[in-house]
């Protein structure tokens, strides 16, 4: 086992992340460069996320569909803004059934252009707004410096687009959606994430405004986690989106985006995980608890399993994602560190002890050792284990809270300001200048993550230039 263990993320983070998504069958690495193949443990854990996203999406109204995955060339030459984002990262392909095509075909990066064109066709009276659709989907980004899950050429997303009568319906939407991101990831993924606005720098390629999700990674890295676009009329005038309002007039919608991929995956990962493996939030874990068997004679083997099997069955009934470890090639010992590594939030022991005092073991996985473990009665177990898990979801919260806060520091000066952003985030007051932003990045490598919508009161001096600032910035490096 000793030569399968993971590097540790003190010594080595980064590789301490490569391994576990290939040793935890997350994901593997495509046979195209910087493509990823999701392996159905990785998948199951995407669906549950989609599964948590997609009934947010239906209670705030909107609806799915699903639009091409290529899009003409010269659509992406209607928004200029959007074109200069996009155009280094652009796939094309020139050819199809053995033949040049007339126009060059985009590999989407992202749907503003397609929808655009397919909403300037159906949208005619103020009547047809708001409209509001979501795609489930994949985009094609060519990216030079790749990540499983956190950065691959080919990742898998969602994305919202929606057109509205008015700038402030639409700014209406840019914040709900937002919201609904927030509180997906601090309720179901159990990351605290910090709401806010893009600066200009970092804004999405086309837009008015961009808001965010930042979260803070365990190598106290930043992580964009979500975002949300507003592009007033942008959009709609490239695109011709129009509408006759209730006096007959014709007028331009107001459009908005807002996307979240699997890189919430490769979020989850590096702020739970531990030197053991991944740890799972309950809510979103492929498998929330696992049931290991203990013997060692024929005897015992057919009590315990008895007893196993009569465990599996009740809580499935009671809708925990459960798994019974009926292996007998490998050892008890085997499949606890197995299960550890793959982040199963629970392990469910059953050894012929147990059998006798009518009890189970409950092993914690984000509590390793005795301190994890508690022994409780096989009768009502379901509702012990659900009441567990859903300690051990808050407890997960709580930890990367803290961490999260431990690590944000108000350096005094720019010199001080340099130390903290090498390992931390520093939260500073900022004159809103690119010249102070570009000095930033090339001194520190940290770049402004969110001019968070929590404000302090009065103003102050850019931790850069000392000038009046009026607004306190979250700098960071980022992945």
């Amino acid at each position: 086992m000793a030569e399968d263990k993971l590097p540790s993320r003190s010594e080595n983070f980064a590789e301490w992340y490569n391994q576990l998504v290939l040793k935890a069958e997350l994901a593997d690495y495509a046979p195209v460069r910087g493509c990823m193949v999701v392996r159905p443990y990785g998948w199951t854990l995407w669906e549950n996320m989609q599964a948590g996203l997609d009934r947010r999406f239906k209670e705030t109204g909107h609806v799915n569909a699903a639009f091409p995955t290529l899009i003409p060339l010269s659509f992406f030459e209607k928004e200029k803004e959007h074109v200069e984002g996009f155009s280094p990262e652009l796939a094309v392909v020139t050819h199809g059934g053995g033949e040049k095509l007339e126009e060059p075909l985009a590999v989407r990066p992202t749907s503003e252009t397609i929808i655009g064109y397919m909403y300037s066709k159906w949208i005619k009276s103020w009547r047809d707004l708001p409209v509001l659709i979501n795609q489930w989907g994949s985009v094609l980004r060519w990216e030079l410096r790749t990540k499983l899950f956190l950065r691959t050429a080919e990742f898998y997303w969602q994305e919202g687009h929606t057109a509205h009568v008015s700038s402030e319906e639409a700014l209406e939407e840019t914040y709900r959606m937002l919201d609904v991101y927030a509180d997906f990831a601090i309720n179901d993924v159990a990351i605290p994430v910090i709401k806010g606005v893009k600066s200009e720098t970092e804004k999405f390629a086309g837009a008015q405004m961009s808001t965010s999700i930042e979260a803070m990674m365990g190598d106290k890295r930043a992580l964009q986690a979500g975002t949300s676009h507003f592009f007033g009329q942008n959009f709609a005038k490239a695109f011709e989106i129009q509408y006759l309002d209730q006096n007959n007039t014709l007028q331009y919608c107001h459009t908005t985006s807002w996307g979240l991929s699997t890189r919430m995956i490769g979020a989850m990962i590096m702020v739970h995980g531990d030197d053991q493996g991944l740890v799972m939030p309950p809510k979103l874990a492929p498998i929330q608890a696992v049931i290991v068997p203990i013997f060692k004679t024929d005897e015992e083997k057919q009590n315990v399993m008895q007893v196993a099997d009569k465990v599996f069955t009740e809580l499935k009934s009671a809708g925990i994602r459960i798994k019974l470890d009926d292996r007998e090639e490998v050892t008890p010992g085997f499949k606890y560190n197995d299960w550890e590594m793959r982040g199963v939030p629970l392990r469910i022991e059953v050894g012929p002890r147990d059998v006798e005092k009518g009890s189970v073991a409950l092993a914690r996985r984000d509590i390793l050792g005795r301190e994890g473990k508690t022994f409780v009665p096989q009768a009502g177990l379901a509702q012990a284990v659900s009441q567990l898990l859903s300690e051990i979801q808050d407890a997960l919260l709580k930890r990367a809270t803290e961490f999260r806060d431990s690590n944000i520091h108000d350096p005094k000066d720019y010199e001080e300001f340099k130390q903290v952003v090498t390992d931390g985030w520093a939260f500073s007051w900022w004159c809103g200048s690119k010249e102070c932003e570009a000095k930033v990045k090339e001194d520190t490598k940290a770049t402004t993550r969110v001019i968070p919508f929590d404000q302090p009161d009065g103003e102050g001096q850019c931790i850069v230039c000392g000038e009046k600032a009026e607004k306190k910035v979250y700098f960071a490096r980022a992945y």
